[in-house]
């Protein structure tokens, strides 16, 4: 076993536990996060302790080697490839009191990897970036990056997320839910709902699973042939689905960062249009590298006031540490906000690190700003 998992009672440096992969879909982009992650910790003020979880949800101890944990062409990294060894896991800390890692194989002896300090978990999607891990983690008295129970769920969840939003007043763009009993019992009113949807603004419609992201299984629909597998196709990734109206006008990202003094916006971003995709999805993302616009050409008036909703939406879920907002600057001058991530793309390349970066916060810096605020903050009720 490598010296990264050597006990860490005579160590007085901050142990950093990065917890990545998971069951979403979103399981390879979250390697390649935990991998930008891990190689920006200044090792001489934390140590590390990477934990993996495996596609059918084993926690693993993986090799503490960033490199090998990057996009390799179109091939996304996984788990599986950086485990050390097959049939072993790890057992987190589940009670107050103890944060002791233990790793155990079956017929050995668990050994003790040594306590945790903090948990930075760089998973995307559902078990992991939707409260589930950060339940866990309270109920242990364990701190952790990023935001609680509640956000972590509404940020995952489009429609919620949506209802908080238009709660606090923000302005959102029109859209329908179709749940699964919905759609299993009665398809013919669910689509009725998205084709009075479409009369009333019109095609193209966006149907999303409500509770994936990294536009994992998303369909841009022009009219309603394509509309049913459409649907089937986000039902793969989650069976509540949102249909959205088209809004038109400029793609427009606002980071938004906890200091000491309450949480702070970046400088804003713009994703151009992507020729050869219809709209700013996984491809573009990850693969083709949109190359988005940082910081955004907006006036001095447009940049505050996106600011001022992405701190908004901030604080109207609650969150804490970190959040990428996303928003539409439609052709009338308006800003809709589309949905906020709470563990949003995270390599250098990124947005919301480059965001920052313009925004006079290296990587590096925003990695260890996480990290200390996780460190101040209590677990728990706050």
């Amino acid at each position: 076993m490598s010296t990264v998992h050597s006990s860490h009672s005579h160590d007085k440096k901050p142990r950093v536990a990065v917890v990545f992969g998971g069951r979403s879909s979103e399981h390879g982009i979250s390697v390649v996060t935990a991998g930008a992650v891990m190689a920006a910790i200044d090792r001489t003020k934390y140590e590390v302790l990477p934990i993996g979880i495996t596609a059918d949800g084993r926690w693993a101890l993986t090799a503490d080697d960033p490199e090998r944990m990057a996009i390799d062409g179109r091939k996304v990294p996984s788990v599986e490839e950086l485990v050390e060894s097959d049939t072993g896991g790890v057992i987190m800390p589940l009670s107050p009191g103890s944060r002791d890692v233990v790793y155990s194989e079956p017929g050995q002896v668990p050994k003790a990897l040594g306590e945790v300090d903090v948990v930075f978990p760089v998973l995307h999607g559902p078990y992991g970036e939707d409260g589930t891990i950060q339940g866990m983690l309270d109920l242990a008295g364990v701190p952790y990056v990023g935001c609680g129970v509640l956000a972590s769920a509404v940020g995952m969840d489009k429609e919620y997320m949506k209802r908080i939003f238009t709660s606090y007043g923000l302005p959102v763009g029109p859209y329908v839910v179709i749940r699964a009993r919905e759609w299993e019992q009665d398809p013919s009113a669910a689509r009725k709902k998205i084709v009075d949807l479409a009369g009333e603004h019109g095609w193209p419609l966006f149907v999303k699973p409500s509770r994936a992201g990294s536009s994992m299984g998303i369909t841009k629909v022009d009219d309603l042939a394509g509309l049913e597998e459409a649907i089937e196709r986000a039902r793969r990734h989650d069976p509540k689905v949102i249909v959205e109206a088209a809004l038109h006008g400029r793609e427009i990202e606002c980071g938004v960062l906890e200091f000491e003094d309450g949480p702070r916006a970046s400088v804003p971003a713009e994703i151009p249009p992507v020729s050869a995709h219809d709209f700013y999805d996984f491809e573009a993302k990850y693969i083709d590298s949109a190359d988005g616009l940082v910081p955004a050409p907006l006036t001095a008036a447009e940049t505050a006031r996106v600011q001022e909703l992405a701190v908004q939406a901030f604080e109207a879920v609650s969150c804490e540490g970190l959040v990428r907002a996303d928003f539409f600057l439609t052709d009338a001058g308006e800003f809709v906000i589309n949905e906020i991530n709470t563990m949003p793309g995270f390599t250098p390349i990124s947005m919301y690190p480059r965001m920052w970066r313009e925004s006079g916060v290296t990587y590096q810096e925003l990695v260890d700003r996480l990290i200390q605020a996780a460190l101040r903050r209590p677990t728990g009720l706050r």
